[in-house]
Parts: structure tokens; C-alpha cells; sequence
């Protein structure tokens, strides 16, 4: 069985992805209302202000691992018979603790490495609130990347 990061970042298939998650970002970002995502949403126009592309050129960056992250989730939700296996969006929310820590485990290491001080200082003044806004994307993670699997399982 191929691994999620070989099926979402094969050649043909990655830029859709890519756009698929970037999109998701933004639908994410508009949806957010009230005074916690005024923070939230201030940090995210400097973020995408930074430069032209920024966000669609951070998520193919850190897709493979971002993949690899989501590989056992993946893994079991793949495991049944296709008729019998729910949609990918549901299979991650029965699991959504671990699986926001598994993503957020991928940016709290590139953050601990990186050397852009303007985006660790966001980083790190977001971070205490990251996973409560993981948790609201999962379903729409789901929904955007089984498209690109269906086929694959």
C-alpha cells in the first residue's frame, strides 16, 4: 500500500493538493469570527503579506510531513472495504485529538527550527490556541484531500 505522502505528493497530483489546502486555509480563516480571531486573523494577513504565494508555498513545504503525520490515521481509515469505509472527514474526527497533535507536532518543530523571526514570533503567540482551530479544520482536511485518495484505495 502506498503511503499518503507518495499518493498526495506524487508529480500529477501534489499542485491539486497543494491548492486544495491553501484553499481550505482561507475558507478556514474567513469563517472565524469574534475577538480570539481577531489575533488569529491579524497574524495570518501578516503571515500571507510576507510574500506573494506564501501559504500555498508553506503547505507544499511542509505537505510531506504534514503527510507522514497523517499516515496511520490514513492507514486505518484505508484498512476496510472501500463500500464500508466512511468518509475520510468522519474517520478523522473519531481520532481528532491525536490527529491535531500530530500536525502540530509538524509545525512546532519547524518552528523550533526556523530562522524567520517574524513567523516563529506569530507562531509562538498563536500557538497556546492552535489546536482548537486544528479541530475545526479536521472535517475540512477530510473533505479536501479524499478526493485525491478514492482512487488510490
Amino acid at each position: 500500500m502506498a503511503t499518503l505522502a507518495e499518493l498526495l505528493g506524487a508529480s500529477q497530483v501534489r499542485p491539486r493538493v497543494v491548492s486544495a489546502c491553501a484553499r481550505l486555509i482561507d475558507e478556514e480563516m474567513a469563517r472565524k469570527r469574534g475577538l480570539r480571531a481577531m489575533a488569529l486573523k491579524a497574524g495570518y494577513k501578516t503571515v500571507k503579506g510576507l510574500r506573494p504565494g506564501f501559504v500555498p508555498a508553506v503547505v507544499d513545504f511542509l505537505l510531506d510531513e504534514f503527510c507522514a503525520a497523517l499516515d496511520p490515521f490514513y492507514r486505518r481509515w484505508s484498512e476496510g472495504p472501500a463500500d464500508a469505509r466512511p468518509p475520510l472527514a468522519r474517520a478523522l474526527e473519531a481520532e481528532r485529538d491525536a490527529v491535531a497533535e500530530a500536525l502540530l507536532g509538524v509545525t512546532d518543530r519547524r518552528a523550533d527550527r526556523s530562522t524567520n523571526r517574524v513567523v516563529v514570533k506569530i507562531y509562538r503567540k498563536l500557538r497556546p490556541t492552535a489546536k482548537e482551530h486544528v479541530l475545526e479544520a479536521l472535517p475540512g482536511l477530510g473533505r479536501s484531500i479524499e478526493p485525491f485518495l478514492r482512487s488510490s484505495v
